[in-house]
């Protein structure tokens, strides 16, 4: 199970390119709406979510967090006891967290980035405390996957398709979508 969060103001792409991918990948994905079940993009699109936070049970069994960036979805996202929550528990579980644009910097506020590598979008580098702040498109240190934005939306869900099941079916999807 992939809990994909969505906050108002999120960056569409950087979260229905990952859900795409993953789906591909058959992994079950549910998408989990921050404050309703009705959330708007960054661009004003709405998206229906397959439930909202306070639906979501604080013992369920699940294999990784997604979360999209964009503002002030990111900010949103921070300020959820629920996602602040499964973020803690993924790490402490040592399930994959998975955080592409600003996203990232709600890793380092909480001092899961320490020692070790990361990406952001431009201009959130200092917020990704502790680690070595890379300029890659998509990083991934162990059980952390972190992203620039919304260009490597597609590339960032091959890494997270990649980590749940393996390279091969990672590459395989890519192939057969025609990304290059």
């Amino acid at each position: 199970m992939v809990y994909v969060f969505l906050a108002n103001g999120f960056e569409e792409t950087e979260a229905i390119a990952p859900i795409d991918i993953l789906k591909r990948a058959k992994q079950e994905v549910v998408t989990v709406g921050v404050g309703g079940k009705t959330i708007e993009s960054t661009h004003g699109i709405k998206v229906v979510c397959d439930m909202e936070e306070s639906e979501l049970s604080d013992t369920c069994d699940f294999d990784a967090v997604v979360l999209p960036g964009g503002m002030p979805g990111t900010v949103n996202l921070e300020n959820s006891v629920k996602v602040q929550f499964f973020i803690d528990r993924a790490v402490s579980e040592k399930k994959l967290v998975a955080a592409i644009c600003a996203a990232p910097s709600i890793l380092g506020h909480k001092g899961i980035l320490n020692g070790k590598k990361a990406t952001c979008f431009p201009g959130f580098e200092s917020d990704l405390i502790g680690c070595e702040v890379l300029t890659d498109g998509v990083c991934c240190d162990d059980n952390i996957i972190t992203a620039k934005g919304a260009g490597v939306a597609l590339p960032f869900g091959f890494a997270i398709a990649a980590y749940l099941t393996n390279e091969e079916t990672s590459e395989e999807i890519r192939k057969t979508m025609q990304c290059e």
